[in-house]
C-alpha cells in the first residue's frame, strides 16, 4: 500500500485527462477509437475517475451511470511504474463506492474472474472478439438509412432492446463521429436493426450491430464493411450465445484474437442475445 506521506487523491477526469486514459488504453493494445473520448464522456461525465500521485495522472477507471439502476465499469488501467502499490484498488473501490445500488456490469479479461468475483460479479457469458480483412464493394440495398437522418428518439426507442437502461445522449455522440460511420434498416418507418463502425488506432471497429434477425444483420454488416477502404483491418465483438453471430463471423474469414468475460453484480440484464450479433463496447457495455 502506499505510504501516508504520499499525496494520493482521487479525482473526476478532465475531458483531457479521459483523452490521457484513452492513450493509456492504445498503449495497452486495446486499440479504442479515434473520437471514443468525446462520446465516452458524453455517458456520464462524472463517470470518469482519475488517480493522481502529487496531481500526476497514475491511474483510471470509467463508471459510468446508465439511468437509476444500471452501471459499467471499464478503463481500469494504471501506469505499469506504480502497480502493486495500492493505487489502482483504492480508485476501484472509489468507483464502486459512486456506483453504489445499481448493478453493475464489466467486460474483464478472462485471467482476472476470480478478482472480480471478489467484488461480487459473476459471469453472464463470453464476448468473442474477430479480426477480417474488408473485402471488394458490394452494392448497399435501399433499405440501408445514415442513422443521422432519423430522429434520435427512434434510434433510442430502439436501442432499449438492446441494452439495460436509457443512453440517448452516448448514442447521439456515437453515430456523430467524424471517422465513423452509422447505418440502419428501416421497415414502414420502423427501425428494425442499426450498426456502428468506427476507425481505431488500428483498422476498424463494427460496434454495436442490433437486428432482428440474421439476414438483417449481414445486410447492415456489408453495408458498414462497405465503407471502409478494401483490405482493412476491422473487428466484430460478439456474445458467444449469439450462434448466428459467430456464424456471419466465420463466414466472412473472420478468426477470433480476444475474449472478454461479461460479469454482472447483479443478475443478467434479460436481453435478447440472438439479436445482439456485436456489442458497443468493452468499456461502455
Amino acid at each position: 500500500m502506499p505510504s501516508q506521506a504520499t499525496d494520493y487523491q482521487i479525482a473526476v477526469m478532465s475531458p483531457n485527462e479521459l483523452r490521457m486514459a484513452i492513450e493509456w488504453a492504445k498503449l495497452e493494445g486495446w486499440n479504442p477509437g479515434l473520437e471514443d473520448a468525446a462520446a465516452f464522456y458524453a455517458a456520464d461525465p462524472q463517470g470518469f475517475l482519475v488517480g493522481k500521485i502529487n496531481q500526476q495522472p497514475v491511474a483510471s477507471i470509467s463508471a459510468v451511470r446508465y439511468g437509476s439502476a444500471f452501471a459499467f465499469v471499464g478503463l481500469y488501467i494504471v501506469e505499469k511504474s506504480f502497480r502493486g502499490q495500492g493505487y489502482g484498488i483504492q480508485l476501484w473501490t472509489r468507483a464502486l463506492e459512486y456506483l453504489r445500488g445499481r448493478n453493475i456490469g464489466l467486460d474483464g479479461v478472462l485471467a482476472q474472474q476470480d478478482n472480480y468475483r471478489k467484488s461480487g460479479f459473476t459471469l453472464a457469458h463470453r464476448n468473442i472478439r474477430f479480426a477480417g480483412r474488408a473485402a471488394a464493394k458490394s452494392v448497399t440495398t435501399k433499405s440501408i438509412v445514415d442513422l443521422a437522418s432519423i430522429d434520435v428518439a427512434i434510434l433510442a426507442a430502439y436501442d432499449r432492446n438492446f441494452f439495460p437502461a436509457p443512453r440517448t445522449s452516448f448514442l447521439q455522440a456515437w453515430i456523430h463521429q467524424a471517422h465513423g460511420h452509422a447505418l440502419g434498416i428501416m421497415d414502414n418507418h420502423k427501425l428494425v436493426g442499426y450498426g456502428v463502425i468506427r476507425a481505431c488506432h488500428e483498422g476498424y471497429k463494427i460496434d454495436p450491430l442490433n437486428a432482428e434477425s440474421k439476414d438483417l444483420a449481414l445486410e447492415i454488416f456489408s453495408a458498414l464493411t462497405a465503407k471502409i477502404p478494401t483490405g482493412a483491418t476491422f473487428y466484430l465483438d460478439t456474445p458467444e450465445p449469439n450462434s448466428a453471430a459467430l456464424a456471419l463471423a466465420e463466414s466472412h474469414n473472420m478468426r477470433s484474437c480476444f475474449e472478454t468475460a461479461r460479469m454482472y453484480t447483479g443478475a443478467a440484464p434479460d436481453l435478447p442475445l440472438h439479436k445482439i450479433f456485436g456489442i458497443t463496447s468493452f468499456e461502455l457495455g
